[in-house]
């Protein structure tokens, strides 16, 4: 077999813009390690004394020092490593050691405007400081880009999550893309298997859990071999304004409950189907996106929603297709114009009262749940299923671009 070198173009385009990750990396790193190292927080701590929760600084005088304290630091070292690189280039790859200079003129834009920052050159902050700019937040954190309401949470929410500075790749891996810590939650169908788990889960993540069921009993969980209860929320299908007000004081939302009907096709099983599953779950959806009214609800609040991989695949259960794929369709129109993150779940088969030959645990599928919600994964697969893993994200796109094109602004 014959092999043909690569075309020096897409080397020294690769090389550019690894050069660049390279940087990133060092920078989101150093934040971490700021964090994590005593002495070096020290210096740090002073960029958390800086702002208050409007991102107004509480003095020139502190902002200037925070300043020379850890973005100067970090741009040095971002710096230093990139030069190391381009060292190590020159060394092992001469012909293309230009190209691994974009990283090192990339941190200089870090550099030069940190010191214009420190020195007190006016507005330099407003030019360059882009992330702690004042003002009301206009969407949602995003999802592999920093912007104001994702790095707002780093000093307001959870300062051990949250670190990286432009891309989003660092706090994915680590699981510090989402913070649960302190974060009040409701899961609805908080007497199901997966309920339960997710209960049991959210609640070991930090999270202080609320369950809203429809049955009277209060859910408890087992902690360590000890029996917690759960503060639990009775309420029925058709009654999600009475849910308003604990919603106003809810940080995440999980949309869980529902029903599966199996082979019926009675007019009784078609409308009660899609009033449970499909409607009650759009209602309580926008009830809940009326209360995003501040930055910080902007910032921190979330809704989850289960729809299923009934979306794409058969269920063997056409009422139980047929709603969710609605609720699927009109989550993805109103992911448009969000002014929340609204997560779906889409999950395969698992052991339940309502699936009770399901494949996978119910326990297992809600551990993975909240991990992929922690990486801040948007559109979380839990499947045995390998086709799953490419029909969703292809027709999510393609829905969503349709709905985008056809719906107004």
């Amino acid at each position: 077999m014959e092999f043909y070198p690569l075309n020096p173009w897409i080397i020294n385009i690769f090389l550019v813009l690894g050069s660049i990750f390279f940087a990133e990396l060092v920078r989101d790193l150093y934040h971490v390690v700021s964090h994590i190292w005593s002495p070096l927080y020290k210096w740090h701590g002073w960029h958390h004394r800086v702002f208050r929760p409007d991102l107004t600084t509480v003095s020139t005088e502190i902002y200037q020092k925070a300043t020379w304290y850890h973005d100067v630091p970090e741009s040095v070292v971002m710096l230093t490593f990139s030069i190391l690189l381009w060292v190590l280039s020159f060394v092992w790859m001469p012909s293309y050691q230009w190209a691994t200079l974009a990283g090192l003129l990339y941190t200089l834009t870090f550099f030069f405007p940190a010191i214009a920052r420190a020195t007190g050159i006016p507005n330099a902050d407003k030019l360059t400081d882009i992330n702690h700019l004042p003002g009301a937040f206009l969407t949602p954190p995003t999802n592999w880009l920093v912007n104001r309401p994702y790095h707002w949470r780093h000093h307001f929410d959870n300062q051990n999550a949250y670190f990286c500075g432009t891309l989003t790749l660092v706090d994915k891996l680590m699981g510090t893309a989402l913070s649960l810590k302190g974060k009040k939650i409701a899961v609805t169908g908080a007497s199901g298997s997966l309920g339960q788990s997710l209960l049991q889960h959210l609640h070991q993540a930090g999270a202080k859990v609320i369950a809203l069921t429809s049955k009277d009993r209060t859910i408890t969980l087992d902690i360590n071999g000890q029996n917690l209860e759960v503060n639990t929320i009775n309420w029925q299908i058709g009654q999600e304004e009475k849910l308003a007000e604990l919603l106003e004081k809810v940080d995440i939302l999980v949309l869980n409950h529902g029903i599966n009907v199996h082979g019926e096709k009675t007019a009784e099983a078609i409308a009660k189907s899609y009033e449970i599953n499909t409607f009650s779950s759009w209602r309580m959806l926008e009830i809940f996106l009326k209360t995003v009214k501040t930055n910080s609800d902007i910032a921190c609040k979330e809704v989850w929603v289960n729809t299923s991989e009934a979306e794409v695949n058969p269920a063997f259960s056409p009422l139980y297709e047929l709603t969710k794929r609605t609720l699927g369709d009109l989550v993805t129109l109103r992911r448009l114009d969000a002014p929340c993150v609204i997560r779906k779940l889409i999950l395969g088969p698992f052991k339940s009262n309502l699936n009770p030959v399901g494949i996978m645990s119910a326990d297992w599928v809600a551990k993975q749940i909240v991990k992929l919600a922690k990486a801040d994964v948007r559109t979380i697969i839990v499947t045995i299923n390998p086709l799953t893993f490419v029909a969703i994200p292809i027709k999510e796109f393609l829905v969503f671009m349709y709905f985008k094109l056809f719906t107004s602004k």
